[in-house]
């Protein structure tokens, strides 16, 4: 396993620092947002499987040449019926950052979800006292203010849009179709879940590259997959309106107050800004040939640690 652990250490390097910032800054993304999603969900679960392989891999290449042998060996060692020795004080530290980065990573996504669990149901006690149900649209709630917001507060069947009198009365009818099925869209796909899961991943490596961009880039992947979606239905104009319209809204409406913390997309102006000059001038999409070779790279690129692990040792 010693091949294994260095090549599995030399993937986690790659898809920590260079992987990330290159694919940040090309142009395709938006052109093809589903499979640059599925591109950024596999380099950050490779990321973190090479990353803690890696050390698993070197921790216990004492005690057998593949990873099922290897923990037979722990276990032997663990019982009592095999020397400490035998496994060394290197290969014991490994072994235990192995064990400490896959506890702390999985405790910060069950503490993230805790915390955005905890402030969702604080922000929809607070609607409850400061909105009322919408006359016109099922499960949307309208705040008393003249500002125009529109955003969505996740929650299972409990799930609403939340809109203003101000934003109501600034919007056209499609212009409000547009904003409703742009919330819908969050909703439905369940973007929420990703933003909880690299919301989790920057907050237990905040110093790692991957971490920032890819929050970064799934925020914006996202609001443009709800966008497609909007104009399946309402012209192009309409939604330019609707989003610029929108997007006065935090200026005016503490919005991202009520929402920071939990979880939830807000738009920043960097954000608002791709997407009016994605949709001013639009680039054609990225032809469906290129779009199967990165979700088949993306495949690629989380099977290889896997195999790797779990499969017949081929780098010995």
């Amino acid at each position: 396993m010693f091949w294994t652990s260095w090549f599995l250490a030399f993937l986690a390097v790659a898809l920590a620092w260079p992987v990330p910032v290159f694919l940040s800054r090309a142009a395709w993304p938006a052109r093809a947002p589903f499979a640059a999603m599925v591109l950024w969900q596999s380099i950050a679960l490779a990321g973190g499987l090479s990353m803690i392989g890696a050390m698993l891999c070197y921790g216990l290449l004492t005690l057998g040449d593949n990873l099922l042998s290897g923990l037979s060996g722990l276990l032997r060692i663990l019982q009592g019926r095999q020397s400490l020795d035998t496994l060394g004080l290197v290969h014991a530290f490994a072994l235990s950052a192995a064990a400490l980065l896959s506890v702390h990573l999985v405790f910060t996504l069950w503490l993230s979800y805790y915390r955005i669990h905890r402030q969702r149901t604080r922000h929809r006690d607070l609607l409850q006292l400061l909105s009322s149900p919408s006359t016109d649209s099922p499960h949307t709630l309208v705040i008393n203010s003249q500002a125009p917001v529109a955003y969505c507060l996740p929650g299972g069947a409990r799930s609403v849009t939340v809109l203003s009198n101000g934003l109501l009365e600034l919007l056209s009818p499609e212009e409000l179709r547009a904003v409703l099925l742009h919330e819908q869209t969050h909703l439905t796909q369940r973007h929420h879940l990703l933003l909880w899961a690299f919301a989790a991943w920057r907050s237990a490596l905040p110093w790692l590259p991957t971490s920032r961009l890819a929050q970064q880039a799934v925020s914006s992947l996202i609001e443009i997959l709800a966008d497609d979606v909007a104009l399946r239905t309402v012209g192009k104009p309409t939604l330019v309106t609707a989003i610029a319209l929108v997007a006065s809204g935090p200026a005016q409406l503490p919005a991202d107050k009520l929402l920071a913390g939990t979880g939830d997309q807000i738009d920043t102006p960097a954000t608002t800004s791709a997407r009016l000059g994605r949709l001013l001038t639009p680039a054609p999409p990225l032809p469906a040939l290129w779009q199967s070779l990165v979700i088949t790279a993306a495949g690629l690129l989380l099977a290889i640690p896997t195999a790797l692990l779990f499969g017949p040792p081929l780098l010995r």
